[in-house]
């Protein structure tokens, strides 16, 4: 619990049986979180079995991909706030209370991994990923230069927190299933005029595996790509309303 508000933590998880005991052991050391929710979808090997023998709770998405399981787990998950994270072992557990701490004052924190001083060597972030999420968030940044004049400089860290108020003003404004769900979110967030803010946090080695879209240039350029219309159909065209609002069966909480 944090500040008398409960505290989610949602992990998604496709084939994940090398890291996932290690890192719900290792959220689970921090006291400030009261559930650790665990999204499977569709693992095909023992994900779920050592999630839940290691503490967590596992939720299924049979829906495939990043947005999916993210989206499953945020309307799952009983917090007050909800905090994102991988299952790869790429964020530090210690980096939860950071998040938290700028809760305080915002609603929606998102972590970024283009700080150089917080990236760890053989992190996955080499030049042309690193300077493909600055580039996409200045481009973001710059579309809603007004009203809303966000800092970013990383679209695609999933390392991020937000209170269950800014969830239910988004949840309907969402509808991406793959990685451009993450500045899709961002998008949203400021769409329903939310304050978001930026904070860097470590990045560390995959413990294990590799990552599922930016593994290659060519998987990173594909990414990007569907970043850069997401972002852009969110700011020109305006979201789709109604499609995820029915997810979750609570009424949607307003300002």
């Amino acid at each position: 619990m944090y500040r008398d508000r409960t505290v989610s933590l949602v992990i998604p998880a496709y084939n994940e049986e090398a890291t996932i005991g290690a890192v719900v052991e290792e959220f689970r050391s921090v006291p400030q979180l009261d559930e650790i929710v665990v999204v499977d979808n569709n693992c095909k090997d023992r994900t779920a079995e050592i999630a839940r023998a290691a503490g967590a709770r596992v939720v299924q998405e049979s829906k495939p991909g990043y947005g999916s399981a993210l989206l499953r787990g945020m309307t799952d998950a009983k917090g007050d706030l909800l905090v994102l994270t991988e299952a790869d072992g790429s964020f530090a557990a210690r980096d939860v209370e950071k998040l938290l701490v700028y809760l305080d004052d915002s609603d929606m924190v998102m972590g970024t991994r283009t700080t150089r001083q917080m990236v760890e060597q053989g992190a996955n972030m080499r030049f042309f990923l690193r300077w493909g999420n600055v580039f996409m968030a200045k481009y973001l940044q710059l579309l809603w230069l007004r009203p809303a004049e966000p800092r970013f400089t990383d679209v695609g860290c999933t390392y991020r927190a937000l209170t269950r108020r800014t969830f239910d003003a988004i949840r309907g404004l969402v509808r991406e299933t793959g990685p451009a769900f993450s500045p899709e979110m961002m998008c949203a967030a400021l769409i329903a005029k939310r304050r978001v803010v930026e904070i860097p946090i470590t990045y560390r080695r995959r413990a294990g595996g590799e990552s599922k879209h930016s593994d290659t240039f060519g998987r990173q350029a594909r990414t990007a790509w569907k970043m850069f219309r997401t972002i852009s159909r969110m700011r020109f065209c305006g979201p789709r309303p109604g499609r995820n609002a029915a997810a979750d069966p609570r009424p949607a909480i307003g300002p």
